[in-house]
Formats: C-alpha cells, sequence, structure tokens
C-alpha cells in the first residue's frame, strides 16, 4: 500500500496540499498517483505568476506507463516551482510528500480537499 501523509490534503485527482505561511501552499502529488502511473519521466508545471483555477488542468505528468494532467486543488498565483523536479523527475517517486513538491500558490481559495484519512480510505492508501 502506498503511504499517505497525514499532516496533509488531498483532493480527488490525487494531488496534495500544505499549508504554509499565510495563505501559500505547496501542492505535489500523492504516493497513490506515482506507484500507480510508474516511472516518471517529465513534468510539465504552470509558470510563476500564472493563474490556476481548482480543479481544472494546470499541467501533465509523464511516465513510462502514460501521461497524466495535473490538477490544481486550489486558486491563486504560482509563486514558484520547484526546478529540482523538472530536471529530475524520479524525485517524485522517491519523494513525493517531500523534496518531489512541484509548485507553490498563493491560495484565493480552494476546490474540495479530502482529509488524509478520507483520502486514504477512498483510495487504499495507508497512514
Amino acid at each position: 500500500m502506498a503511504k499517505v501523509a497525514a499532516e496533509l490534503q488531498y483532493s480527488d485527482e490525487h494531488e496534495w496540499v500544505l499549508r504554509e505561511d499565510g495563505n501559500l501552499v505547496s501542492i505535489g502529488i500523492s504516493a497513490v498517483a506515482t506507484d500507480a502511473l510508474g516511472d516518471i519521466v517529465y513534468v510539465d508545471l504552470p509558470e510563476v505568476g500564472s493563474a490556476v483555477t481548482a480543479g481544472e488542468t494546470c499541467g501533465e505528468v509523464e511516465s513510462t506507463k502514460s501521461v497524466s494532467d495535473l490538477y490544481s486543488p486550489v486558486t491563486g498565483e504560482v509563486t514558484e516551482i520547484n526546478p529540482v523536479v523538472v530536471e529530475d523527475p524520479a524525485l517524485i517517486n522517491s519523494d513525493p510528500y517531500g523534496a518531489g513538491w512541484l509548485f507553490k500558490v498563493a491560495a484565493d481559495s480552494e476546490g474540495p480537499l479530502l482529509s488524509a484519512e478520507e483520502y486514504a480510505s477512498k483510495n487504499g492508501g495507508e497512514l
């Protein structure tokens, strides 16, 4: 079973959200998603300064198995992307909740999010 980080919230599309200072949130994809995708070989992230909308696509993740859309779990402005995962997408597989974070958003609002318990129960992950 894939690990689900208890301190995070999750979208139905397998993105996680970590609240930081004020309205700043970090976003990544869950270990449940990385297990399903297989080895990630490419990631296309939104540009810094671009607007993202909760529930809408904002990039994509390509693995050896498939290409999957990346959905924003929040609405706001992208403030930072993780250049390390652009250079080494395999980091998303090896450390999805840490060094494999994808981008940060100054969030105005958020879409529907699940607690770690709800996400794990719905998707077969373990806390």
